[in-house]
């Protein structure tokens, strides 16, 4: 008997070493500053504190932020960022691991990629240390475009993202990952490119054409203080048991309220039926139910920075100040006019015939497969034309560059047309 109970024992012991609990890691990201785009490190700080009150520890978790919101000048409420008109403060205690230029595509994928060496020197140097069995959370908050994600400074393509995700899966750097993406057409970023046997699963706020949308305009602050997918998927998690609710139950919900846009899941869908608490914490949470907001449509992303000068422009208290706005609406629309023109003049040096302009401007890519092509025209047409990461309506039309490639153009002679197009164009000027 008590030879049986020792070799019980220590076939236990034999499939707990081998089988450890998984650990939990978290790499949240606000891909964006200024105050017009503070929604976005609002959405990533409340994502914080969720984590953070299910039992995360910090040292599972690296946010990436610009942070110069709380104490901007233009914060009735100094030291304070908010991410629903009653809510409470979502930045106190946020960890500052990478803040202001160190926001950048390349930091990202070294500490996606546990790249040490790569961040030493650089904000707290953390990087996510997971290992085959864990369990990693990425939360990504900014614009987007197709194949885009922006950044304050430059832009991550779908194939810069692909290949981080193989070279996880190739290293064994996770047992299960999950992906919430919060960026306009960021359903391009997973559609026909995420294999479904990598034990990643991703959910989106808007399908591979279309924007996402801004919620909860504050008068006070003169902004927008969320994204609709993005609070959905945190107020669902505030208010819930996340022990008991799955991968799976969260999205039909987030999908049910996101009705601006069409929320998408990809990837492993049977990772669906795993609960939200092995992503966002095992820890019971406690967490006063914020009340209702009555439904507004919000705001397209990329028309948000117009839309706020709009609602200023509304609430204008004397002439003075209604002239001042209307000339900054002015000064933003002759801006986008010029970049409409920028683009239309690539249109036409690679495509003579008109309709091959057409079919280049016609629709977003159903399917993206020329991403060597498509990465390359992208980081140009940032580098030489306008800063993707710093002009949101630029993004609007950046589907043309995708277009470009899959209709078979060299790359190398579009790159051309791009520098010779774009050779007076002040980057500086930034046109939002």
């Amino acid at each position: 008997m008590r030879s049986t109970l020792v070799a019980v024992l220590a076939l236990v012991a034999l499939c707990s070493a081998d089988d450890p609990k998984p650990k939990l890691w978290a790499l949240l990201v606000a891909g964006s500053n200024e105050w017009y785009n503070y929604r976005h490190q609002a959405d990533v700080y409340h994502a914080y504190q969720v984590l953070h009150r299910h039992g995360i520890p910090d040292e599972n978790i690296v946010v990436m932020h610009y942070d110069d919101l709380a104490n901007n000048a233009q914060n009735p409420t100094k030291g304070i960022v908010i991410n629903h008109p009653d809510g409470d403060d979502v930045y106190k205690n946020v960890p500052k691991d990478y803040v202001k230029d160190q926001v950048t595509p390349e930091n990202f994928l070294n500490v996606l990629l546990g790249n040490e060496k790569a961040m030493q020197g650089k904000g707290s140097g953390k990087v996510i240390k997971s290992g085959p069995n864990d369990h990693v959370f990425i939360n990504f908050v900014d614009h987007g475009a197709t194949g885009i994600l922006a950044f304050p400074r430059g832009e991550l393509t779908v194939q810069e993202l692909s290949n981080a995700l193989k070279q996880l899966n190739k290293d064994k750097k996770y047992g299960k990952l999950v992906l919430y993406i919060e960026a306009c057409e960021s359903g391009s970023m997973f559609r026909n490119v995420l294999p479904e046997n990598m034990n990643i699963f991703a959910t989106t706020a808007s399908d591979y054409n279309e924007s996402s949308y801004a919620c909860y305009y504050d008068s006070k602050r003169n902004t927008y203080l969320g994204d609709w997918y993005s609070v959905n998927w945190m107020e669902d998690s505030d208010s819930k048991d996340i022990e008991k609710e799955t991968l799976q139950d969260q999205f039909v919900q987030v999908k049910k309220t996101t009705n601006t846009s069409h929320v998408q899941e990809y990837g492993d869908k049977k990772m669906g039926s795993i609960v939200v608490g092995e992503f966002q914490g095992e820890k019971p949470a406690m967490v006063p139910i914020l009340p209702k907001v009555p439904y507004k449509r919000g705001s397209p992303s990329w028309e948000v920075p117009l839309d706020i000068l709009y609602k200023k422009l509304e609430l204008a208290k004397g002439e003075d100040e209604k002239q001042m706005h209307l000339q900054s609406i002015d000064d933003m629309l002759a801006k986008r006019n010029y970049l409409e023109s920028i683009v239309g003049k690539i249109v036409r040096r690679v495509a003579i015939a008109p309709e091959h302009q057409e079919r280049l401007t016609s629709s977003r890519p159903q399917k993206l497969t020329q991403l060597d092509c498509h990465t390359k025209l992208v980081h140009a047409f940032s580098r030489y034309c306008f800063d993707l990461g710093q002009n949101t309506y630029a993004l609007k039309y950046a589907y043309i560059l995708a277009n470009i490639c899959e209709d078979g153009l060299e790359a190398e002679d579009v790159l051309k047309t791009i520098r010779q197009v774009c050779k007076d164009v002040n980057q500086r000027d930034i046109v939002i």
